[in-house]
């Protein structure tokens, strides 16, 4: 198994906006595109994302003959690979997933990760699966919607270079997509909800047009989150932000 090429770089607006660029110029990877400092790093929904201080900010460049509601589910491969290295350097359960592709510990979010895509000519689609890491320090807690956390934070963690740290990654996530490629979502989904926190608890859903409140059930065979209402009817939510208890 070789995982893609990682390219370096000292700055970069946006490692996902590089994707853009080159997806657009034609050239689609796989590539890793990493870089020590982002100038104008992006989460959901337009958020800015902090990047450089020792932090991992890169992006995974990657062609995939998918239709698009198949191919999203590389946001939870990733999930699950990234949940995965933390937890092997920082020790079984020092980090939780929640739905999405959040990664926690109990200081706060410590990672994040932001997958755009577009069509390429003749068919198919272009993938970028743009992953923040908190690996040395959180941002100020008046930048963030959530509190934040930092891995360095979590006793026994040992400092990593972002470089190091996304080589591991790389590797995790190549075997992962493989097993995605393999078998399908069934085996990344059974991973995720074995890393999922919140699940069987309350949940509030900010949808673009409502807010919702009751348990969320389960992760659906297409990753979508089963919230069960308190007047027992049940909604799928494909997207929009889910807090979990939080305030």
């Amino acid at each position: 198994m070789s995982a893609p090429p990682i390219e370096s770089y000292a700055v970069l607006d946006s490692t996902n906006a590089e994707a853009r660029r080159r997806s657009e110029a034609g050239l689609f990877g796989p590539v890793w595109i990493h870089a020590l400092e982002q100038t104008a790093g992006r989460g959901r929904r337009g958020r800015a994302w902090c990047g450089g201080g020792g932090n991992l900010a890169a992006t995974l460049l990657i062609p995939v003959d998918l239709p698009p509601a198949q191919a999203a589910q590389i946001s939870f491969v990733a999930a699950v690979a990234l949940c995965e290295t933390v937890n092997a350097l920082a020790g079984p359960g020092a980090a939780r997933l929640r739905w999405p592709n959040d990664l926690y510990t109990a200081g706060g979010k410590v990672a994040g990760i932001l997958v755009e895509s577009g069509p390429r000519p003749g068919g198919g689609l272009w993938l970028a699966v743009g992953i923040g890491v908190n690996l040395a320090e959180a941002p100020p807690r008046d930048q963030v919607e959530r509190p934040a956390a930092a891995l360095a934070d979590i006793p026994g963690f040992a400092p990593q270079a972002p470089a190091d740290f996304l080589a591991a990654l790389a590797n995790r996530f190549e075997s992962w997509r493989r097993i995605w490629v393999r078998d399908g979502f069934p085996p990344v989904g059974e991973a995720w909800t074995r890393m999922a926190e919140g699940l069987g608890g309350p949940c509030t859903a900010r949808l673009p047009d409502r807010t919702l409140s009751g348990t969320a059930e389960a992760l659906e065979s297409d990753g979508a989150l089963r919230l069960r209402l308190e007047s027992g009817e049940v909604v799928r939510v494909t997207a929009g932000d889910v807090f979990f208890g939080e305030t």
